[in-house]
C-alpha cells in the first residue's frame, strides 16, 4: 500500500477502514468479470478463462465475487457511490447465472483442474451466491433448483484431508440455502457439518485442525463461517467453542497489527474479521483482535492477496464486518502484559516480553517470528540446505515424528528431527497433457482419489532424509536466541535461515505482508558450512536485534 493510501486510512474512523479496504478492490473485481451481455461467458469472474483464454475450464471459486457487488448495490458504505447502481445489480445477477451455467448437472464445479468437483470452490461460491440471491430479493426457481442440487451433492460427498474451515463453510452455505428453500434437509446438512467442525477442534487449546495442525490464519476463516452460521440460525451450541477459538487466535495478533504467518500449519496470513465482529458482544478478545487488525491496517501492516484467484475472498468479508461492527468496545490495552503461553498440542509457544513479542512452532521444526510494537524484527522460518549435488533439504515441515521438549521454567524449547527433501514440481507441456488425460479418466469418476494423491504429493507427504537437526529456542530478556545443531556429516553447499520460506502447496500462502520484505534471508557463515561436512556444526544467532 502506498504512503498516500495509508495516510487516507489513518484519517478514517476505525470502522470505516473495513469499507475502505473493500472498496480498494472493486476496480480489480470489475477488471476480472466479463461484462458483455452478448458474451457466452457474461458474468464469469475468471479472466484467464473468458479473456486470456489460456484455461480450458472456468474456476468455480471466482463466482463468489457476486456477493461484493450485491452488498455494494444494496448498502451504503463510506466512500462508496455504488449503492443503487443498476449496473452493479446486473453484474451480480449475471455472475449468479454464470455459476449455474458453468456447473455440472449435479451442481459441482472445478477449481484447479477439470472434473475436480472441488468442495472448497463449491461451498465458497454457493454461500456467496445464496447470500447475494437474498440481498437482491430475487425470485428464480431455476437458480433455487441449482442451489438444491449443490446441497444434495454435499449431503453424499465430502473431501479428503482435514480442512476444518471447509466443513464450517459447508454448514454456512447449506443453512443459507435452507433460509431460501425452507427444506429441512438443508438445515440438517448444516447441523451435521457443524458437528463435524466442532469434533475437529482441540477442546483444551481452542484451535481447529487444518491438515496436520493448527493454522492461526485459517482459524479466522472457521470462526467467521461458524459466526455467520450462528447469526443466521441462533444455534447457541457454537458460542463456547467460538469464544475458545477467539482466545486461541488472540495470541497471534502481533503488536504491529500483523497476524499469523509461516508458523501455521498452512503458512497462511489469513485474517477474516467479520466473525470476530459477530463475537464481539460476548468476547472481549474477539473485539481486541479486530481492533489490532484495524490499527495495523491503518499503518499498512495487514496482509494482501492481490492475485486474480484469491482477491475476492476478503472483499465481501470487510463489507460485512463494517455492517455488523459492534460499537461498544473496551479501550484496548497499550500492550499485552508479559506472559509465556505454551500450547503443547499445537506445538506453539508465544512469549511477550518487555522488549518483543515472539511466536514459535516447535512441531514445525522451530519456525519463529519476532515483533516489536511497530514491525517484524526477526523471522526464521527454518533451515533450508543445498547439498553439493543440488538437492535441497528443509526443516520446516509439520512432522509428528519430531521430538519436542518444553522447559517453561527456563523459557527454553527444543525440537529434534530430520530434514525432509524439498520438492517443487513444475508443469511442462507433456505433464499437462498427461494430467488432463488423468482428469478425463480416473479423475472424472474418482475425484477424491485423485485429490488424495495430489495432497500427498504437494502438501502432506514427506520424503524424510537421513540428516538430523536439533533446534533450541530460548526466549531471553532482550532477544530470542536460536541455536541449530547439525550432528551428521552433510555435504553442504550452502545453508540459510529463510525469513519467509515455505515448501508445501497452499494457494493462500506467499502473499504480501511487509515482514516478507523487511527481513532478509540469513546465510550461514563459511565456518559453519565447513564444520557441517564432518558433523557437529553449531549455528547460533539472535532474533529481534536491529530495526
Amino acid at each position: 500500500m502506498s504512503e498516500s493510501a495509508s495516510a487516507c486510512l489513518r484519517d478514517r474512523s476505525p470502522r470505516d477502514l473495513f469499507a475502505e479496504l473493500a472498496l480498494s478492490q472493486i476496480p480489480h473485481l470489475t477488471h476480472l468479470v466479463d461484462r458483455n451481455p452478448f458474451s457466452p461467458t457474461y458474468g464469469c469472474f475468471d479472466r484467464e478463462y473468458w479473456h486470456y483464454r489460456v484455461m480450458d475450464f472456468p474456476c468455480g471459486m471466482s463466482q463468489e465475487s457476486v456477493l461484493a457487488f450485491a452488498l455494494l448495490y444494496r448498502n451504503a458504505y463510506p466512500g462508496s457511490s455504488y449503492q443503487g447502481w443498476e449496473r452493479m445489480r446486473e453484474i451480480a445477477v449475471a455472475g449468479l447465472r454464470f455459476a449455474m451455467k458453468a456447473a455440472r448437472r449435479d451442481g459441482t464445479c472445478d477449481d484447479y483442474y477439470p472434473y475436480e468437483r472441488a468442495i472448497g470452490a463449491m461451498t465458497f461460491s454457493t454461500y456467496a451466491c445464496a447470500e447475494a440471491y437474498q440481498l437482491l430479493e430475487l425470485k428464480d426457481d431455476a437458480f433455487v433448483d441449482f442451489l438444491c442440487r449443490r446441497c444434495a451433492y454435499l449431503e453424499g460427498h465430502n473431501e479428503t484431508g482435514r480442512l476444518t474451515n471447509h466443513q464450517a463453510l459447508t454448514a454456512l452455505a447449506a443453512y443459507t440455502v435452507y433460509q431460501i428453500t425452507g427444506d429441512d434437509r438443508h438445515r440438517r446438512l448444516a447441523q451435521d457439518r457443524v458437528a463435524l467442525t466442532l469434533s475437529w477442534q482441540n477442546k483444551e487449546e481452542g484451535w481447529f485442525q487444518e491438515y496436520e495442525g493448527a493454522d492461526p490464519g485459517y482459524q479466522t476463516c472457521t470462526v467467521d463461517f461458524l459466526g455467520k452460521y450462528h447469526r443466521k440460525s441462533g444455534d447457541q451450541a457454537v458460542i463456547e467453542p467460538l469464544i475458545k477459538a477467539a482466545e486461541f487466535a488472540w495470541h497471534f495478533m502481533h503488536p504491529d497489527g500483523s497476524y499469523a504467518g509461516e508458523y501455521g500449519s498452512r503458512n497462511s496470513y489469513h485474517y477474516y474479521p467479520h466473525g470476530f465482529e459477530i463475537l464481539a458482544p460476548v468476547s472481549e478478545k474477539a473485539a481486541q483482535l479486530n481492533d489490532g487488525f484495524l490499527r495495523g491496517a491503518a499503518a499498512g501492516k495487514h496482509y494482501q492477496m492481490c492475485d486474480d484467484r484469491l482477491c475476492c475472498h476478503l472483499v465481501a468479508n470487510y463489507l460485512q464486518a463494517y455492517d455488523d461492527y459492534h460499537p461498544k468496545r473496551a479501550a484496548p490495552p497499550e500492550t499485552k502484559a508479559p506472559f509465556l503461553r505454551w500450547f503443547p498440542a499445537a506445538g506453539l509457544a508465544v512469549c511477550q516480553s518487555p522488549c518483543y513479542y515472539a511466536v514459535a512452532n516447535l512441531r514445525k521444526g522451530g519456525v519463529t517470528k519476532v515483533f516489536s510494537p511497530t514491525a517484524c524484527v526477526g523471522s526464521d522460518t527454518g533451515l533450508t540446505a543445498e547439498l553439493d549435488d543440488g538437492r535441497v533439504l528443509v526443516s520446516h515441515l509439520m512432522d509428528d515424528q519430531h521430538t519436542v521438549l518444553a522447559d517453561e521454567g527456563r523459557v527454553r524449547f527444543t525440537v529434534t528431527g530430520v530434514f525432509s527433501w524439498r520438492s517443487q514440481k513444475l508443469a511442462t507441456p507433456a505433464k499437462l497433457i498427461l494430467f488432463r488425460l488423468l482428469n478425463l479418466t480416473l479423475g472424472r469418476f474418482f475425484p477424491n482419489l485423485l485429490r488424495s494423491l495430489l495432497q500427498k504429493m504437494l502438501i502432506t507427504g514427506k520424503r524424510r532424509s537421513p540428516y538430523r537437526f536439533k533446534r533450541v529456542i530460548e526466549f531471553g530478556t532482550q532477544t530470542v536466541r536460536v541455536t541449530d545443531e547439525l550432528p551428521d556429516a552433510m555435504p553442504l553447499r550452502r545453508l540459510a535461515a529463510g525469513s519467509d520460506a515455505t515448501s508445501i502447496y497452499v494457494a493462500a500462502s506467499n502473499v504480501f505482508q511487509d515482514s516478507v520484505l523487511r527481513r532478509p534471508w540469513v546465510f550461514a557463515p563459511s565456518d559453519v558450512i565447513e564444520r557441517s561436512r564432518t558433523g557437529g556444526a553449531l549455528w547460533q544467532r539472535d532474533l529481534g536485534e536491529g530495526p
